[in-house]
């Protein structure tokens, strides 16, 4: 039994030599004061052991995964897993044991949610370089020092106030701390707009103490600015101007300033009621149409008329109509010169025609939109678009709206096409035709008085044509014209090659002796 037992411990002892012999690499430099004494981190065959061994050094680490805080007690990896899964050590003095990817990490398995504006800051502003993660300040205060306007004044508690979405946003109850409820515009106002320098206390809360250099009145009407201003805006007033005045704030009137009306900060200024007494420079009419305004216009908009066009007419406003304004169309007093009815008398000037097309617009366009879904069918004129023709755009024929102006003959649009440069003349469509350019047809033997046969049905066509057809024609039946360069006879027998020689080759003679 001894013998064994002794055995058995230099075996143990054996193996921790041989442990600080193939030791993998050197320690971190946070390890490196315990690097010799490898039982600090390992037990010798009991690889288990090392987790426990890491929280017994890093008692932070352990006491939040015992208590379920900081990111080791909220990740549920880092409650179970082994230490080096993670924190793989032996790789030299300058290696960073913790490698984090600040880009992927959970923020929410910490202590610290990053809610609001705190998710878009950088890692580096809360966490300095050579402090831990977990030693980051978690109170507003801790970072927020520098930004305290208050200066202190309103404690360190900053989140009583502020929300971490905005630093300018707050939720503090003004009427529970102060006993005055901030209602109505008093709600959008900066804290310094009243309360100056940081001095909260004894803030006045009489309107006019805050608002005497916004009295346009200059105390004429006291200092009890609610009996018609409100706190939900200085220029919304409770002042009943019916029952005042007999005179009703209606339309646009609920909305003008009191000093548009009223020449004096008293109001006690005479003012008549009829629109004229105001409106008299806003009347387009000249007074031509008399002086009751009401009878068109209404106190909601000076333009929004009343007056009925359909049925005060003979010309009902319809599409675009309904929408121009008046002085489009009479431009001289309404009551005087009535406006010609017939398109071409007020459109006359939008005609890009130029007159080709008459008088008669309605025949194309409509009261919706004079340039949208006109109606024209090219098939009515003399040029009806067949094959490409239909898909092309207007202007590829047609460089304005004086449509009549466009070319009609191929050669027109096609002259810079024409690969046979003029030599086959100007007439196209003897060969081609508007399905499509490269399709053509030409039968040479019923157009032309030259069949083609033998080895000149293979030839193309410039193999013959090298010179204006007109001219070609001359001589179009004579072999030498094409094949003086061929004759061997120096023209010793003539310019009749087809005595001897056929169209099947020029080689060879069937004449007989």
């Amino acid at each position: 039994m001894t013998v064994l037992v002794i055995g058995s411990g230099m075996r143990l002892a054996a193996a921790a030599d041989i442990e600080r012999l193939i030791m993998p690499g050197p320690v971190i430099a946070g390890h490196a004061d315990i690097e010799s004494d490898c039982k600090q981190c390992h037990t010798a065959f009991k690889r288990e052991r090392q987790r426990d061994l890491c929280i017994d050094c890093h008692e932070d680490v352990g006491a939040d995964i015992a208590a379920g805080t900081g990111f080791h007690g909220r990740d549920e990896s880092a409650g179970q897993d082994k230490c080096s899964s993670c924190h793989t050590d032996h790789e030299g003095r300058d290696f960073e044991v913790v490698d984090l990817d600040t880009e992927a990490f959970d923020h929410t398995l910490t202590d610290f949610s990053l809610l609001g504006k705190h998710a878009e800051t950088a890692c580096e502003d809360c966490h300095a370089p050579a402090d831990k993660y977990r030693e980051a300040p978690q109170a507003c205060f801790g970072c927020h020092e520098d930004d305290d306007e208050h200066q202190g004044g309103l404690g360190t508690e900053c989140g009583d106030c502020h929300q971490p979405t905005d630093w300018k946003e707050t939720d503090f109850d003004h009427f529970d701390y102060t006993g005055y409820g901030l209602i109505g515009g008093h709600s959008d106002v900066e804290c310094l707009a009243c309360h100056v320098d940081h001095h909260y206390e004894n803030t006045p809360t009489d309107c006019y103490a805050c608002h005497a250099d916004d009295d346009a009145h200059d105390g004429e009407n006291g200092k009890d600015c609610a009996f018609c201003h409100t706190v939900r805006s200085w220029q919304e007033l409770v002042f009943d101007h019916a029952a005042e005045t007999g005179f009703a704030l209606l339309g646009k009137h609920g909305e003008i300033g009191c000093m548009d009306c009223h020449t004096s900060t008293s109001f006690d200024d005479e003012l008549q009621s009829e629109c004229i007494a105001c409106h008299r420079d806003d009347d387009a009419h000249d007074g031509i149409n008399g002086e009751a305004c009401g009878d068109c216009h209404t106190p909601v908009a000076w333009t929004d008329s009343s007056f009925d066009h359909d049925r005060q007419t003979d010309f009902p406003l319809r599409g675009a109509h309904a929408e121009a304004e008046c002085q489009a169309c009479h431009k001289q007093p309404a009551k005087e010169v009535a406006p010609p009815t017939d398109c071409y008398g007020c459109h006359a000037e939008d005609d890009a025609h130029d007159g080709q097309e008459g008088r008669d617009c309605a025949a194309c366009h409509n009261e919706q939109d004079w340039k949208e879904e006109v109606r024209f069918d090219h098939d009515l004129t003399l040029f009806p678009l067949i094959g490409k023709h239909r898909e092309s755009e207007c202007k590829s024929c047609h460089e304005d709206a004086k449509f009549k102006d466009a070319p009609e003959q191929c050669v027109d649009c096609h002259r810079e096409d024409d690969v046979h440069a003029a030599s086959l003349g100007e007439d196209c469509g003897l060969c081609h035709n508007p399905v499509d350019w490269k399709r053509w047809e030409f039968d040479h033997a019923t157009q032309t008085r030259f069949v083609l046969d033998g080895a000149h049905e293979d030839l193309a066509c410039d193999a013959c044509h090298t010179r204006p057809l007109a001219l070609q024609r001359l001589d179009y039946r004579q072999c030498i014209a094409c094949h003086r360069a061929d004759d061997v006879h120096a023209g010793e027998f003539g310019n009749d090659c087809s005595r001897c020689h056929n169209t099947s080759t020029f080689k060879g003679a069937r004449r007989e002796p």
